[in-house]
């Protein structure tokens, strides 16, 4: 009896050794970005909600700046943070690449990015960028608008010379002139029109993809309740935003320093209508994924179909609409 009693010891024991990990691990915190490109972060960060639901439960809210997708999913990544705001094609190569994300949430459909040259450029037509010089951040909207448009028209990137600078560096890059032309990213795309004069020379609303809020795939396993949680208050500050445009286009005017006109310019082209999510991402993203794919920006080995279906995760989003 002696040595069976111990050897229950020793089981009960290691039991506790293995669960005192999962204990350690209960979040204390949730990080999420904030980005000039996301006006519902801005709101929600501004408004404090977050951080009131979670105070209850003892956890703090650590807010992150990103300045791109690109950059939202190298935080992710690294567990800098819990929660990145991204383009929804971003979020695939992100995906495609190894990056162990789900999009759980859209909190906006945006034309936020448009191929852009100065107001005196002879570029006219997406022909005329053959042998020039074209700014832009790879891994985000813009650089799959370009590979996109230039697609269209039967060029690739090989066609021209790629400049790679973080978004507002490509705006500051154009106007110096060490660049012919620029895939923009709003605000920095509305400032250079109002502020520079800048145009627009080539749109398409189809190119862009939706505004992804994605979350670190171990974090929502982890962790579900808190990203019902979360979602519950970027729907808040959605529809709180819906129905105060002018207190939005403050903040956003106030977070990035941007005139009262640059941030109106922005949220014109800034549809905050739907936050659904379901089928017309997953076919978003996996027209914007072909073209990755022929462009060599997604390795030829990948399934893009599969992976769309491994990143689009409607359930949390389901869940908010039928509380």
């Amino acid at each position: 009896m002696r040595r069976l009693s111990w050897k229950w010891f020793l089981v009960a024991l290691l039991a506790a050794m293995q669960g005192a990990p999962t204990a350690a691990r209960a979040a204390d915190s949730v990080k999420l970005d904030y980005a000039y490109y996301n006006p519902v972060s801005l709101l929600l960060k501004k408004q404090g909600w977050l951080e009131q639901d979670l105070a209850a439960k003892g956890i703090t809210v650590t807010w992150v700046l990103s300045l791109g997708s690109n950059k939202a999913l190298e935080y992710l990544s690294g567990s800098s943070l819990d929660f990145g705001s991204t383009a929804g094609a971003a979020a695939l190569i992100g995906r495609a690449n190894g990056n162990p994300i789900k999009t759980v949430y859209v909190y906006a459909h945006s034309e936020w990015t448009a191929l852009v040259t100065t107001k005196d450029s002879t570029i006219q037509t997406l022909k005329d960028l053959k042998g020039r010089k074209v700014a832009v951040t790879r891994g985000t909207d813009p650089f799959i608008f370009l590979l996109r448009s230039l697609a269209s028209v039967g060029l690739t990137d090989k066609d021209l010379t790629l400049v790679p600078l973080q978004h507002n560096d490509g705006r500051s890059a154009l106007d110096r002139g060490d660049v012919d032309a620029w895939a923009g990213l709003d605000p920095y795309m509305a400032q250079a029109e109002l502020e520079s004069g800048d145009r627009l020379f080539f749109r398409n609303p189809n190119f862009n993809s939706f505004g992804a809020l994605n979350v670190r795939e171990d974090f929502a396993q982890a962790h579900p309740e808190l990203v019902e949680l979360v979602l519950r208050d970027y729907e808040r500050a959605r529809l709180y935003a819906l129905d105060h445009r002018a207190e939005l286009a403050t903040i956003l005017a106030e977070a990035a320093k941007l005139s009262p006109e640059v941030a109106a310019r922005q949220l014109e082209r800034t549809d905050l209508s739907d936050s659904t999510l379901g089928a017309h991402q997953l076919e978003a993203v996996t027209a914007a994924g072909d073209v990755l794919k022929a462009s060599g920006i997604i390795p030829a080995t990948v399934d893009v179909p599969t992976v769309a279906r491994e990143l689009i995760d409607p359930r949390f989003r389901e869940k908010l609409a039928g509380r």
